[in-house]
């Protein structure tokens, strides 16, 4: 049994992964192959590699991408270690913006980080040569991060943590067609005829065209010069959020009044931005924390300032007018309706292993809640019961488990309505800075709105409490 399932496979690789180095394509694994950056690479680079792409779907049969589409579940590291067999590199372009069960609790940043944990870990296991990362430019002062460029910070550490060198690239403004940030813009000039921009609409920073962007990650591919190092990249002349407006304004053939004013609010703004773009406050959030922050790259860290970028006005034109390259039909299995899963970070001051925290919950957590809960843990198995009652049977997987991840198969108990898929873990992140606890793909028994009232709440109130707990180890 694994993480993922007992009965999900990996198609086989093909006879020219395993062809002498000497006469083959490099082999390139990318996981976030449906996102804009991971189809526009595909498009133009299926030539000079062998693309291995990583999706939730398979391809159907016949289909005539130039990858091989593989199934993977990201949240599986046995799973994301079978997709990535037979790779040389990875293009990680992972971010977990949308929800991929039915109750997911827990913050992007923190799913992110355990993501990477998984991704850093699987590379390791089957000897990748090196790891590229696309990330923001980060402020200079590092108390100032917002949140989204803290957790692609966090991201790039943690894919660093393993063995497989990793090299990071850190980017402005990406313009492009299929881009989130180019979408926004796009949408913005198109419905307002006048744009009154808050102040974060000047801070300055160095758009790159996507063209420009997927030469550098073919530059940094395989580039042992760039192992373990961190890149700051963007097009040579300084622009703020607000110059992309009036560019794309009049690219796109539409007067348009824009023009900066001091009094609205960043949560104003976020609200505003989601309306008349029609995207989430969710998803725009993060995006514009990120854009109030100065964006310029430091040339100091910027190894292809040899490169001739495409003027921006001529990048804004493009992706006006391209259509982003197509994805093939793929087929994704059939999963349960009522599927949870729950990221939570907690602190770690004291320093303590995974190993230490799964030894230690299950006796906090029968003193805590002594009047009425017992954990029962007996060779393999940990059992949460009430009087006469088990509640919830895990099986400890000691072959997946090490000092710094501690894995349970959810194997039974009065809660679980499916015993055959789903799991629970622990990690320490971060230099043991941080704990996290995870549960994927549990389906609960209890009808869905008394669990999302009952035992889902009781669940964060734990988790909490357990939090303070830890906090206290130091």
């Amino acid at each position: 049994m694994s993480e993922q399932s007992l009965t999900d496979t990996i198609p086989d690789e093909r006879d020219e992964i395993h062809a002498p180095e000497s006469v083959r394509k490099p082999v390139l694994a990318i996981a976030g192959a449906t996102g804009f950056i991971g189809r526009w690479f595909i498009h133009n680079y299926a030539d000079r590699y062998k693309i291995i792409a990583l999706s939730r779907g398979e391809a159907e049969n016949g289909s005539d991408s130039p990858a091989e589409w593989r199934k993977v579940n990201l949240y599986s590291l046995s799973s994301t270690s079978d997709a990535l067999r037979g790779a040389d590199y990875a293009l990680y372009l992972v971010h977990s913006m949308a929800p991929s069960t039915r109750l997911n609790q827990g913050s992007f940043e923190d799913t992110d980080l355990l993501l990477a944990d998984n991704f850093a870990r699987a590379a390791e296991e089957q000897n990748l040569k090196q790891i590229v990362f696309i990330g923001g430019i980060l402020p200079k002062e590092t108390s100032s991060f917002s949140t989204h460029l803290r957790s692609r910070y966090e991201t790039e550490q943690m894919l660093s943590s393993g063995s497989t060198p990793l090299t990071a690239i850190r980017a402005s403004i990406i313009i492009g067609t299929g881009g989130s940030s180019f979408a926004i813009v796009k949408k913005l000039t198109d419905r307002l005829p006048v744009m009154a921009c808050p102040k974060w609409c000047e801070s300055p920073s160095q758009p790159i065209a996507i063209r420009d962007m997927l030469k550098i990650i073919d530059r940094t591919l395989g580039n042992e010069t760039l192992y373990g190092k961190a890149a700051e990249v963007g097009a040579p002349k300084v622009y703020s959020y607000m110059d992309l407006l009036k560019i794309t304004s009049r690219k796109s053939g539409k007067k348009r009044l824009i023009f900066s004013v001091p009094f609205f609010t960043l949560g104003f703004s976020k609200l505003w931005v989601g309306l008349f773009s029609d995207s989430s406050t969710t998803f725009v959030s993060p995006l514009i924390e990120s854009l109030r922050h100065d964006m310029r790259v430091d040339e100091a860290k910027n190894p292809f300032s040899d490169m001739e970028f495409t003027p921006i006005e001529t990048a804004v034109a493009d992706a006006l007018t391209e259509e982003v390259p197509p994805l093939p039909r793929r087929i994704y299995a059939d999963s349960a309706k009522n599927t949870v899963r729950s990221v939570q970070r907690l602190p770690n001051p004291g320093g303590k292993t995974a190993a230490w925290v799964a030894r230690v919950y299950p006796d906090w957590l029968s003193k805590k809640f002594a009047f009425f809960l017992t954990a029962k843990k007996e060779k393999h198995l940990v059992r949460f019961r009430l009087p006469g009652i088990t509640l919830l049977e895990l099986s400890f997987v000691e072959e997946r488990s090490d000092a710094k991840r501690q894995l349970f198969y959810i194997t039974g108990g009065l809660l679980a309505k499916r015993v055959d898929y789903g799991w629970l873990e622990f990690r320490s992140v971060l230099e043991n800075r941080h704990i996290i606890a995870a549960i994927h793909e549990f389906v609960p028994r209890l009808p869905w709105f008394l669990y999302r009232l009952s035992q889902a709440a009781i669940h964060l109130v734990v988790m909490a409490s357990f939090g303070k707990f830890l906090n206290k180890q130091k």
